[in-house]
């Protein structure tokens, strides 16, 4: 019998999710785009995985926000909301640390999660897992718009009925799952069940969306990459430059093709229970991925000279109590102040996004003016100090701004795709004391 489907909150929706097996160690499933927590344990295939994960130590699953069992809405899930979801759900089952398995487009929801709360993650498995869908200029691999684009109108056309003898199934499948009925048939039971086909159109628009290529040597906990030879979704090749780009990570090819790992499943089992048994245990870090807003008030100097230090007193303390009341609404968390200026850190870059928009629209109602830096970067606290070089990225691109304005590397660009956000590029910037350029972005 499967396990009781449960619930955690997050934010305003429920996430359903499982509990099989006994723990330590705690092993967190963050499965792909075909989700639902009823359908998967009707299919032997499916049971069977789970039951041997159950057995390696206690096995989480959960349907992501849009899914399955898990309530939904009209709108696109980003990246930062689904990842949470992971918070909400280890909190819910009592887990203070879990090895994070990361399946097809559940990798950069487990890899964003791993490098945010490396004190939480005892280890990272990812499999046919893309960190940027879709192909790109410097990124070839994955449709292009134009055939995504036309995938749909085909399936559209075919009035949503998806078609297994198609190459692209037929190669996704695999040889042997694409020649057994029972599990076709399972299989397009469970794409209805997961959500509607416009449900299914949002869902691969927010995946072409991904991409966390930039906080991958961010990452710090034992890290298994696991691909096929074949793998239409996540190539070799582009396995291959995941686990370059991951520090100490090891990358393990399968035979075969296809993105699903039933027909090697003793392999891929082997693997991952060698990887869990073998990971050394964690040390206490005090590194970590988080977003920095660094801000300041523009023309302070002048403001001061006009009316006095008395009246500038005042105006500061009133900017500063609508800086703390902003930071309590978007879960911010104040890291030094001097002066007019201030840097506070967020667990996710959109919200600190709309933190460093608010201030200066807070700001105008007393008669400021504020701009802000905002960058997503791997930093070190020492002393209750914020220490990296994220630290002065975040500080030059404040010098980058003009009042009113929210300027972003190229970094918290990519990790807030589908948030509603729109940028303009102001080109690339050698900023001081930062080794590389970097891609600066103003908020539009």
């Amino acid at each position: 019998m499967p396990p009781a489907v449960r619930y955690a909150q997050s934010g305003d929706l429920n996430i359903a999710y499982q509990i099989l097996g006994h723990g330590p160690p705690d092993l967190l499933w963050c499965i792909g785009s075909y989700s639902h927590l009823d359908l998967l344990w009707e299919s032997p295939y499916w049971a069977r995985t789970f039951e041997r994960l159950g057995d390696v130590g206690r096995l989480i699953l959960f349907d992501k926000r849009g899914m399955g069992l898990s309530d939904r809405a009209d709108k696109l899930y980003t990246l930062e909301e689904r990842t949470d979801d992971i918070r909400a759900v280890l909190d819910a089952a009592g887990s203070e640390r879990a090895f994070l398995m990361g399946f097809s487009e559940g990798g950069a929801m487990a890899s964003l999660y791993a490098a945010t709360y490396p004190a939480r993650t005892a280890g990272l498995i990812m499999y046919g897992a893309p960190v940027a869908y879709g192909w790109r200029p410097d990124w070839p691999y994955g449709q292009t718009d134009a055939e995504f684009d036309e995938r749909w109108r085909n399936q559209r056309a075919n009035n949503f009925v998806d078609d297994f003898t198609t190459p692209r199934w037929q190669r996704w499948l695999g040889p042997g799952l694409r020649d057994d009925h029972a599990f076709l048939e399972h299989w397009a039971r469970l794409l209805r069940g997961m959500g509607s086909p416009s449900a299914r159109y949002q869902q691969g628009r927010m995946n072409r969306l991904i991409d966390i290529r930039s906080i991958l040597p961010t990452i710090q906990v034992p890290t298994l990459v696991l691909v096929r030879e074949d793998d239409p979704v996540a190539p070799l090749e582009m396995a291959r430059e995941t686990a370059r780009r991951i520090p100490g990570a090891r990358l393990v090819v399968l035979p075969g093709q296809g993105h699903l790992m039933f027909d090697v499943f003793d392999e891929w089992i082997g693997a991952v229970e060698e990887f869990v048994s073998g990971a050394p245990r964690a040390t206490t870090t005090q590194r970590f991925l988080t977003t920095l807003v660094a801000a300041d008030i523009v023309g302070s100097t002048d403001l001061v000279s006009e009316i006095g230090d008395a009246r500038w007193r005042d105006l500061l303390s009133r900017h500063y109590e609508l800086v703390a009341r902003r930071l309590t609404v978007h879960s911010g968390v104040e890291v030094d102040r001097a002066g007019d200026g201030f840097l506070a850190r967020f667990d996710a870059p959109a919200r600190a996004v709309r933190f460093a928009r608010d201030i200066d629209r807070e700001d105008q109602a007393i008669g400021l003016r504020a701009r802000a830096g905002v960058h997503t970067g791997e930093v070190e606290v020492a002393g209750g100090a914020v220490r990296g070089v994220a630290v002065h990225i975040a500080s030059r691109l404040t010098g980058l701004a003009s009042a009113g304005e929210v300027v972003v590397s190229s970094t918290v660009r990519d990790l807030v795709g589908g948030s509603g956000f729109e940028f303009v590029d102001r080109g690339v910037h050698t900023l001081k004391g930062v080794p590389e350029p970097k891609q600066v972005f103003a908020l539009a």
